[in-house]
């Protein structure tokens, strides 16, 4: 029968069901066809951190999204159009997230009372789509029993039901895939290739694929087809790649580059286990990958290694930087190239093992005894992790350093198309090793002699006549590398690894500002994965005529040399971060500026909203040329100054620190001219105070806890200051 046919910008469909539904490989399926058509596209793999979590239930939820469009887009996207759920725990978990008028595409068979109880229905929904007033009125719902078929299309193979009803995900993507037009050579290829070995499943798999397709054409339950145009994108060859697969390659890359061995001692942990995995493929490129028992050994080795001459290699998350602390530290003294992939996950200890934060970046910065200052790297998508490994191993190698490079589990699970580079185009690592001709006059080896443009010492592995020295973590003696306690030799090698972190920023390229009007007035500055999400909102700011900047940070630590003069041109700079895990993963979050307060003249704004659900693209800023601090707050809504009410920060002024201290600090506060009058000065004296009201303590016991009451709390009708219940003020 014939269909009509719909053309759209752009999808977002939602795969659901349970952990052994094999959501995520339908998935990944459906993103393969999507980038074998043309399509731009950026995928959202959400699952439980169990290896098999409690069957039904809605913990149990394993999810995959998928956002494609013929133009460049930069999110998952905030709200699925279609969600395919195989079961009542996946409808029941997703359905706050869908827009009105979302389709819904719902496996019947598992609708049963027990199934049910399990995710929390005291009545089938399916019964009430007719109903104006039912949970799901809003939607287009079609129930189909995708099991059902399923085990009927490939009856003739001679599976068990429990077997035959596992091809159920082939079915659902079939449907999809004839909905939306996806080629499907790309799944049938990957099938036959996958299950070569056991022809009855992929028989099985193949058919139940071609039975889904069939049955979206000759169904008159579905009567529109939906065509997405390819995308416009720069010429060259193109695949679809995830962080982690580009993370690797971009290892083995520096290696090549750099002529050096590459070596990865490392301890699985989610959600970097698949760089081992990838790693592990490519021994033909001088890789050697070395699983260990824990993850000190796994950094150990990788430092072993780099003594050795090779390029040192781990991989962890959060809990694994920890541990591996101290050896990071001993990097850091022995002055070895290491590179420290830390896949961020969100904390603390264990944590959140499958969702994403940006958790670590104060970890990386400051988490070690000591003065130990380490480079860090932080790639923007999944495909800019290959060029962000480049870069590690370039920083590494050059500055004879241990690098953290800070990606996340968004970018190690998600995809895009990646243009593969032109090997022409990657930069020339040079190792420099030293040689015979390093020996002094007198045929002696100076270690710890330095570099003049870099400050990097010699790299000189053992076996090498003449070069022998000594290594370890002690204090090294400028020069000879001696073992030293002198307080002042000490003292000039703690500022001389520092000063040699410093000298890295002179070979950074200058931050790049897209600002397309050159007229805004606000500056959002990011790191790592918000670039999408930024990027996303900044084009719905400019769309509605407003007037917005963007900057993105790679390198963290240390800064381009250029940041403190970029903010300087802009009314008023907000820094954003990812939050751990939400209703929505990939939202950004309220700004974690201390380390840019820290190392930049300027102090970027705080947003006045918190909840991470607040944060999605979808709820841009109103108006973008309001300071951000003003939006939200009662005093800017009831028309009043809020520079009256702090400290003005000032473009290009002196720093504000955040965390107020007991001892007494004193700020200038400019107040706005009177009419007639010039501008005037006077002494603000800050009290310790929290930075926000105790939530849980009822509000007299927060004015006795705080004896002086914040501006906003004199504002308020009827409000009387009570005095202190016997606990004194802070002085």
């Amino acid at each position: 029968m014939s269909k009509q046919v719909k053309q759209l910008d752009r999808v977002i469909i939602r795969f659901a069901g349970d952990s052994g539904d094999g959501m995520q490989l339908t998935g990944d399926r459906f993103t393969q066809e999507s980038a074998a058509f043309g399509n731009d596209l950026v995928t959202l793999p959400n699952f439980p951190a169990e290896i098999r979590a409690p069957q039904g239930t809605i913990p149990g939820v394993s999810s995959f999204q998928v956002h494609f469009a013929d133009h460049d887009i930069l999110t998952p996207g905030d709200a699925p159009d279609v969600l395919v759920a195989m079961n009542p725990a996946a409808l029941k978990a997703n359905l706050a997230d869908l827009p009105k008028g979302a389709t819904i595409i719902v496996d019947t068979h598992d609708f049963t009372k027990r199934n049910l109880e399990k995710a929390g229905y005291s009545e089938n929904p399916l019964d009430s789509i007719d109903d104006t007033a039912g949970p799901l009125a809003d939607f287009g719902v079609h129930p189909v029993d995708l099991t059902g078929m399923t085990v009927e299309a490939v009856k003739e193979f001679g599976l068990s039901r429990k077997d035959a009803a596992r091809a159920k995900n082939m079915f659902a993507l079939g449907l999809l895939s004839w909905m939306y037009g996806r080629p499907t050579d790309t799944t049938e290829s990957f099938l036959s290739k996958r299950f070569a070995k056991v022809p009855d499943i992929r028989d099985a798999n193949i058919t139940a694929f071609k039975a889904g397709w069939n049955f979206g054409e000759t169904t008159e339950t579905f009567v529109v087809r939906y065509e997405v145009k390819p995308a416009t994108m720069s010429p060259g060859t193109y695949r679809n790649i995830t962080g982690n697969l580009a993370l690797a390659w971009g290892l083995v890359a520096g290696g090549v580059q750099s002529g050096l061995p590459v070596f990865l001692g490392t301890y699985p942990i989610t959600p970097a286990s698949d760089i081992l995995h990838e790693l592990s493929k490519h021994k033909g490129f001088g890789v050697t990958t070395f699983q260990a028992e824990d993850e000190i050994a796994g950094i150990g080795a990788a430092i072993g290694a780099s003594f050795g001459g090779a390029l040192g290699v781990t991989s962890t998350s959060g809990p694994g930087v920890a541990l591996k602390s101290e050896a990071i530290g001993l990097a850091v003294m022995t002055e070895l190239p290491l590179i420290v992939v830390d896949v961020q996950r969100g904390g603390p200890s264990t944590g959140l093992p499958t969702k994403t934060e940006q958790a670590d970046l104060l970890q990386a910065m400051f988490g070690r005894n000591g003065e130990a200052p380490v480079p860090v790297v932080a790639p923007q998508s999944p495909g800019d992790c290959f060029e962000a490994a480049v870069e590690a191993t370039r920083i590494a190698v050059t500055y004879r350093t241990p690098v953290m490079l800070l990606s996340d589990g968004y970018l190690a699970n998600g995809s895009e198309p990646w243009r593969i580079p032109d090997i022409a185009d990657l930069p020339t690592i040079d190792p420099a090793f030293a040689t015979a001709d390093d020996l002094t006059d007198s045929g002696e080896f100076q270690p710890y002699a330095r570099d003049p443009e870099t400050l990097a010492r010699p790299w000189a592995p053992p076996g090498v006549a003449g070069l022998e020295h000594r290594i370890g973590g002690l204090e090294k003696a400028d020069i000879t590398g001696n073992i030293s306690y002198d307080p002042a030799n000490h003292d000039f090698m703690v500022r001389t690894r520092q000063a040699k972190i410093d000298r890295i920023a002179d070979s950074l390229p200058p931050l790049e500002v897209d600002d397309p009007s050159g007229e805004a007035k606000v500056l959002v500055l990011g790191w790592g994965s918000t670039y999408g999400p930024i990027g996303a909102a900044c084009r719905r700011v400019r769309r509605a005529g407003y007037h917005v900047a963007q900057a993105h940070l790679r390198h963290l630590n240390p800064f381009p040399k250029d940041l403190g003069e970029v903010p300087v041109s802009y009314t008023h700079t907000a820094c954003r971060s990812r939050p751990p895990s939400s209703p929505r993963p990939w939202a950004t979050s309220w700004p974690r500026p201390r380390a840019s307060r820290s190392r930049s003249s300027t102090c970027p704004s705080r947003p006045a909203r918190r909840s991470t659900s607040d944060h999605v693209v979808h709820h841009g800023p109103e108006h973008p040329d309001l300071p951000l601090r003003h939006r939200g707050r009662p005093h800017a809504r009831r028309g009043r100054d809020p520079d009256r009410q702090g400290l003005l920060l000032r473009p290009g002024g002196p720093l504000v620190p955040r965390l107020r201290r007991l001892r007494r600090a004193q700020g200038r506060a400019v107040l706005p001219a009177r009419p007639g009058s010039a501008p005037r000065e006077h002494r603000v004296h800050l009290r310790h105070r929290l930075l926000q009201p105790l939530p849980l303590l009822p509000r007299h016991l927060r004015h006795a806890l705080h004896p002086r009451a914040c501006p906003l709390d004199r504002d308020r009708p009827g409000h009387r200051a009570r005095g202190p219940l016997g606990v004194g003020r802070h002085r």
